[in-house]
């Protein structure tokens, strides 16, 4: 089983960075590939971005590539991402999620999400 707890969030301006951190439980913490997903109110559940268990392959989504960054520090059972030039159209519930498989489409484990409220 993994456990995730996000924390991070918060309201800031346009332009503004955050830095969103993901802690994780579990003894199989290191082999499970880890991302992010964003739900806005009214919209759609929607693909940030996502990493494999070594670190080595990252993907993310086209309305955050270059300002996004996603890691992870598997000694501290951590996985971060990294948000820079906000905007407001960024504004949702963010959620951290595991899976054994870097693809998945559905994850197996959700964090209870972080909201993030960027102001024009």
């Amino acid at each position: 089983q993994v456990q995730l707890v996000e924390s991070g969030g918060g309201l800031v301006q346009a332009g503004d960075s955050l830095r969103l951190s993901c802690a994780a439980s579990g003894r199989t913490f290191s082999r499970y590939a880890m991302g992010w997903f964003r739900q806005a109110p009214g919209k759609e559940r929607e693909f940030v971005a996502a990493i494999n268990w070594g670190g080595g392959l990252i993907n993310y989504a086209n309305s955050v590539k270059g300002r996004f960054t996603i890691s992870r520090d598997n000694a501290k059972n951590t996985v971060y991402l990294q948000m820079n030039s906000l905007k407001p159209e960024d504004t949702a519930a963010y959620y951290c999620v595991a899976d054994l498989n870097y693809r998945a489409t559905e994850p197996e484990y959700w964090g209870q999400g972080t909201q993030v409220t960027v102001s024009s």
